[in-house]
Order: C-alpha cells, then structure tokens, then sequence
C-alpha cells in the first residue's frame, strides 16, 4: 500500500514576491473536496501566497475553469482538486483521462498547475488522499504549483501566447502586422 512507502518530498517552494494560486474543486464529494482545499490553501499561506477559490460542478469542468482563469485573469499557478471514484460504469475512465489530459495540455503550453484530482476505487481511499492529517493530497497538489511558479519565476517572466493567446507573431503575415490590439 502506498501509504506504508516512504518517499521523498521536497523542500517548500520560496519565493521573493507573493504568489496568486486559483483553487479549483469539484464538490461533488463535498467532505473530501473541503478536506483537500483545506490542505491546498495551508500549503499555499505556508508559502506567503495568497488564493482564491471557485468550485466547478464536475472533474471534467476543471481544465475548462483553468483555461478561462489563464485567458481573463492574473494567477501564477493553479491547483486542480476534485475526487473520482469508479462506478458501475466505464464513465469513470473517460472522467479521469479526460480532466488529466486537459490539465496536462495546459500545463504543456506553460500553466503552473498542481494536480489534485483523486482516482480512486472506493470512498474510503479517497477519504485517507483528502485528509490533511493522512496523505494531505491537497496540500501536495498546491505544493507541485508553488515548484513550478518558482521554476517559471526562475526562468524568466511570462511569454504570450500561454493559455490559448496566440503571440503577436502569429498575427505577422508576410511582414505586416494583422490581428486584434495591433496597430
């Protein structure tokens, strides 16, 4: 069982000027969400940051919330948190690799995003993941946030076209400059 594994967590994420991470649950499990924010929004004050949070109705919503976040507003990072549990059904494999896929797709065009989201078998493995006092995954979903804003702040400032802007470059056709906000 994982829980009896010891493994390896890295030190806090420091950084020079406060950091803005968007929570963003799915409550349809309502005490293991709250359990998971919890954890999410003590690691994120540990670090000096500040959050917001907003609560979406499903999984699959989250990637969605995300990408609206990145296009209209100005957080550094995101911390996806939510808790599928298999059903009878095979819809709980299309919620869980749709809501990874489309956290991983954002987080490849350059989003700093912690995944939370629980893909368990059963209430009470999701129970021990959300506790802050067990395996505090929300805690670790806000942690893997804060390493890459640090890593992105390392690296350098945000580029445009991140989180689907197209860069002022992709407007350029043929040496003249074409497209919104250009003059």
């Amino acid at each position: 069982m994982a829980a009896s594994i010891n493994h390896h967590v890295m030190p806090r994420a420091e950084f020079d000027k406060p950091v803005k991470i968007l929570i963003v649950t799915s409550p349809y499990y309502k005490d293991i969400a709250d359990e998971q924010v919890a954890g999410a929004k003590a690691e994120i004050e540990a670090s000096g940051g500040t959050w917001e949070l907003v609560e979406v109705p499903g999984a699959l919503e989250i990637p969605t919330a995300i990408g609206i976040a990145e296009r209209m507003s100005n957080f550094d990072g995101y911390v996806a948190l939510g808790c599928v549990i298999r059903g009878e059904t095979t819809h709980y494999d299309t919620v869980c690799n749709d809501s990874s896929r489309g956290i991983t797709l954002l987080g490849l065009q350059g989003l700093c995003i912690g995944n939370g989201i629980l893909t368990v078998e059963n209430y009470e493995q999701a129970r021990i993941r959300a506790e802050v006092a067990e395996q505090n995954k929300g805690g670790g979903a806000a942690a893997a946030a804060l390493h890459l804003v640090a890593l992105a702040r390392k690296w350098g400032g945000p580029r445009k076209g991140v989180g689907f802007k197209p860069t002022t470059d992709e407007y350029k056709i043929a040496g003249a400059a074409k497209g919104p906000d250009l003059a």
